[in-house]
């Protein structure tokens, strides 16, 4: 998997079968391997962000520097990544979300795989639709956005 580099857009409407698993696209698919530690982590706008392994490598190296002195710091931490899962697809390209997130998302019987380039987030249909009509100001930050990006 090292030097590959995953790539997530679109939006994809999939069903939550009874054992809380979700099929991925199939471009979006990844094996189970000790180098392909993908992470799902509850995002505070409420979703769930999935972090491929470039990224996870990225985060670590960022958590690393909270240090244990740091109260505010660790309680966050502890937060956040006690309601987290490891993710791995099955042969049938699903990934299983464990019920902590699949609260935090409020996911029950559909769910909408949205990428995000180099993440991907897991949304409740309707939520998703909420959090992209709530605010009018979007058009302006995202041509500030593209603009930094020079697209």
């Amino acid at each position: 998997m090292s030097g590959s580099i995953n790539i997530y857009v679109g939006e994809h409407i999939r069903s939550i079968d009874a054992k809380c698993r979700i099929a991925l696209p199939a471009k979006w698919r990844f094996g189970v391997d000790s180098d392909s530690v993908y992470i799902a982590i509850p995002n505070p706008v409420g979703c769930i962000t999935v972090y491929p392994p470039k990224m996870v490598e990225k985060l670590n190296d960022k958590i690393s520097e909270v240090s244990l002195g740091d109260e505010v710091g660790q309680k966050i931490l502890t937060k956040l990544f006690s309601k987290a899962d490891q993710l791995t697809c099955d042969v049938q390209g699903r990934v299983q979300i464990n019920k902590l997130l699949m609260v935090h998302a409020g996911l029950i019987k559909d769910a909408m795989v949205v990428g995000n380039f180099a993440t991907f987030s897991i949304w409740d249909p309707e939520r998703y639709s909420r959090y992209l009509g709530s605010d009018s100001s979007d058009q302006h930050e995202m041509n500030k956005i593209l603009t930094k990006l020079g697209l």
